[in-house]
């Protein structure tokens, strides 16, 4: 997987890079499927510089697509929380998509349907 971080008016950098890794562990579960050289994520992580607010956005290219999430907040770590939670619950949309789940569903409540 190829992680690029860019950063705007942020002088520690640290603290960020370690909560994404610890995010990106918990999303790597969810793309086992995919080729590790196939998944690029890209973040930018930017600081409001008049006020104190955290900004981070989030772009994964998959080869079947590409998601985006964007999170806000007070603190870095709830910006960081909050763009992974939405890309953690876009990449399960995704997957079930791809499946077809939403065609199981349906023929399951035709065939309840019929007795």
């Amino acid at each position: 997987m190829n992680i690029a971080l860019s950063y705007k008016h942020l002088p520690v950098r640290e603290a960020v890079e370690e909560e994404v890794a610890r995010y990106m562990s918990k999303i790597g579960k969810l793309l086992k499927s995919y080729q590790p050289d196939m998944i690029q994520l890209h973040g930018a992580f930017e600081k409001h510089p008049r006020k104190e607010e955290y900004n981070f956005s989030l772009n994964l290219s998959l080869p079947t697509g590409t998601l985006h999430a964007n999170g806000e907040g007070t603190l870095m770590r709830l910006s960081v929380k909050d763009a992974f939670a939405d890309l953690t619950s876009q990449i399960k949309k995704h997957q079930a998509k791809l499946r077809k789940d939403y065609q199981w569903k349906k023929r399951k409540r035709l065939s309840a349907g019929a007795l």
